[in-house]
């Protein structure tokens, strides 16, 4: 009567085994390792190369590692312990930084799960540890709103003066004044014909109109509340992005970046040790710049400068296109791969990172990989004229951080240029022109930033959390155990099992889905294991009832968990409304504890209902007499004869 068809059993037991597999690598704990990821912009890392650099370096100096690990971010080793783990970051650093005052690479302290490789490759990982549990450093920046909005008005007074000459209406001058930009001209008739041209051009901008006197009359160009509003959004949003790839260089497993409020950012970097090197990459700005090559790249005469022999002619200054530095052969000396192909670069900036309002990769005309750039009016007009001077040429397009220039690409002009769309071609790969396109849309901060506070917390502080958490959960758990087996008796050990597979079930999920977790997060583990009891007291009860009414054990077992499914499923969606409420509205610690209550009653409904059913018939389905059930004491109400 009470018995699973096979297939549920192996289902059930199936799904018990995925939770345990994927629990397991929370229990091995991280180790100590160094991490090596690109310094600059135009610098990638080589995994073999590069790895086989770091092998040689740590063989010669005798120190052990526990394993070389490389992929697109860039490369971690492991070691034993944090005394081995200094040792081998100094060593690091030395050999592939140099140049100390201009470090190529990044090479900071990590740690990576201790995890067997047999789990790792099934990626079975375990979760990552929020700031409260791991320590690390909480920033929150204020981006400079009034900062963005003049840097769009200056433009608008630019594009401003550019549109009214191409359709030849003349002015007394254009300037921005606080947060407008005033047009100033000598007749009535002139500033009409600005207004009607610039309603045509640009319909975030309000005119109203004034006059100093009979020969001096004005146009005052505001933005739109819905401009500005616009304006602050993509500020924040820009921001965000700049700050992800930023941060990416520091090796943070799972950094936390959101905002906070109109105008302000948070930032968390778990696991962070170097608090002054996460302020200066969050507080660095970049610039773009676009200039012309004087002769060829890689030419005799920029050869003999970057040698040495010879001065840079006047006007001209040393670049190195560094992309290309990274196609060196194998058995080339070590420095050979900081030497990239040499470029002389004219000082005339022709372009900047102002004039472009979008990068996109994609493919040329012969179906090879390109990136797509889209330019303001005002960059436009000066591209047109730029290319149209200087076909055949080559044009070089330089990230420019810390007073410090670096050549994304150089590619040849081979035609004029009109239209406000460039292409930019040559031997890239995909990857290469996703990473120039990524460059130059998100290489610098939409509008300025300034952090206003900093938090620190120790990894001291962060395992004395884990700690009370983990035993505010193991005595909770132990309690309800108790409680159970002595008022239940056999049927309090099955709902304890239950219990049990329902957090290595919820630990299991949060793994697989690699989310972080915090102090709220074990709060509502031990919310979780609280009320996916309830669910066990509520059919153990209702067994009560139908013993207490007479009917036979087996039809009670059947009767108890039929007739509480429907309360059961009641309590839990409602309990699950809240909880994915939660999830929508809040935010931080809020939504954290949101997850992991939303992931826990969906394995209580799981454990409470088919684990312990499945438990419950290995123990009584198979018997075909039963005379009672150990469920502890069932009493029947009394009856009194009248």
């Amino acid at each position: 009567m009470n018995r699973y068809p096979l297939w549920k059993n192996i289902f059930i037991i199936t799904i018990l085994f995925w939770g345990l597999l994927y629990t397991l690598p929370n229990f091995f704990g991280e180790a100590p390792a160094v991490q090596v990821s690109s310094g600059k912009p135009t610098l990638d890392i080589d995994p073999i190369a590069d790895s086989a650099r770091i092998e040689k370096a740590l063989k010669d100096a005798g120190i052990e590692h526990r394993g070389i690990f490389s992929d697109h971010t860039g490369i971690r080793v492991r070691f034993a312990d944090t005394d081995i783990q200094g040792r081998a970051r100094d060593l690091i650093e030395d050999r592939f930084n140099p140049n100390k005052q201009d470090p190529s690479y990044i090479v900071a302290l990590n740690l990576l799960p201790n995890s067997p490789q047999w789990l790792t490759s099934i990626n079975a990982l375990p979760m990552y540890l929020g700031l409260d549990l791991r320590g690390g450093v909480h920033f929150l920046l204020e981006v400079d709103m009034p900062g963005a909005i003049t840097r769009r008005l200056d433009t608008v007074a630019g594009d401003l003066r550019s549109q009214l000459r191409d359709k030849n209406v003349r002015h007394a001058g254009v300037a921005r004044e606080g947060n407008t930009v005033v047009l100033r001209f000598r007749e009535a008739a002139q500033r009409d014909a600005a207004r009607a041209a610039i309603r045509s051009f640009d319909s975030d901008l309000q005119l109203t109109e004034r006059d100093a006197g009979s020969d001096s009359f004005q146009l005052i160009a505001s933005l739109s509340p819905q401009a500005q509003q616009s304006i602050r959004e993509f500020a924040v949003r820009q921001n965000i992005n700049t700050l992800h790839n930023r941060i990416n260089e520091l090796g943070v497993a799972e950094p936390v970046i959101q905002q906070q409020g109109a105008e302000r950012i948070v930032v968390q970097l778990p696991g962070i040790q170097d608090v002054a090197k996460a302020k200066d990459i969050l507080g660095r700005t970049a610039t773009l710049e676009l200039r012309m090559v004087e002769g060829v790249p890689g030419d005799q005469l920029s050869i003999d400068v970057a040698e040495g022999r010879a001065q840079a002619p006047y006007g001209t200054e040393l670049y190195i296109e560094r992309r290309a530095s990274r196609r060196s052969k194998a058995g080339q000396p070590e420095d050979a791969a900081d030497m990239g192909m040499p470029l002389l670069l004219r000082k005339q900036v022709e372009l900047t990172g102002e004039n472009l309002t979008d990068a996109q990769a994609g493919f040329d005309e012969n179906s090879q990989p390109a990136v797509h750039l889209t330019l303001n009016s005002v960059g436009t007009k000066k591209f047109h004229e730029l290319t149209r001077v200087n076909v055949g040429k080559h044009m070089a397009i330089v990230l420019v951080e810390k007073g410090k220039g670096e050549v994304v690409t150089a590619p040849v002009i081979r035609t004029e240029i009109g239209g406000g769309r460039v292409q930019i071609s040559g031997s890239m790969t995909t990857g290469e022109a996703n990473k120039v396109a990524l460059l130059l849309r998100a290489g610098a901060l939409a509008a300025p930033m300034e952090i206003i506070e900093e938090r620190t917390v120790g990894p001291n502080l962060g395992a004395d959390n884990i700690e009370k958490g983990f035993n505010a959960t193991l005595w909770g758990f132990v309690a309800i155990v108790v409680f159970m087996c002595v008022y239940y008796m056999l049927f309090g050990v099955v709902s304890s099992i239950a219990l049990a597979t329902n957090l290595l079930l919820l630990v299991g999920l949060l793994s697989l889905l690699q989310a972080t977790l915090t102090l709220p997060g074990i709060a509502a583990m031990a919310l979780t294991l609280g009320m996916a009891i309830d669910s066990n007291v509520l059919i153990n009860e209702r067994i009560r009832e139908e013993l207490r009414n007479g009917s036979t054990p087996q039809i009670a077992i059947t009767a108890g968990y039929e007739r509480a499914w429907a309360t059961i499923l009641d309590s839990n969606v409602t309990t699950l409304i809240a909880a994915v409420a939660l999830l929508i509205f809040g935010s931080g610690p809020v939504r954290g504890f949101a997850v992991v209550h939303c992931l826990g009653v969906l394995t209580s409904m799981f454990s409470a209902i088919l684990v312990s059913r499945m438990l419950v018939n290995f123990i009584y389905g198979r018997r075909r007499k039963l005379e009672a059930l150990s469920i502890g004491q069932v009493w029947k109400p009394s009856t009194t004869e009248t």
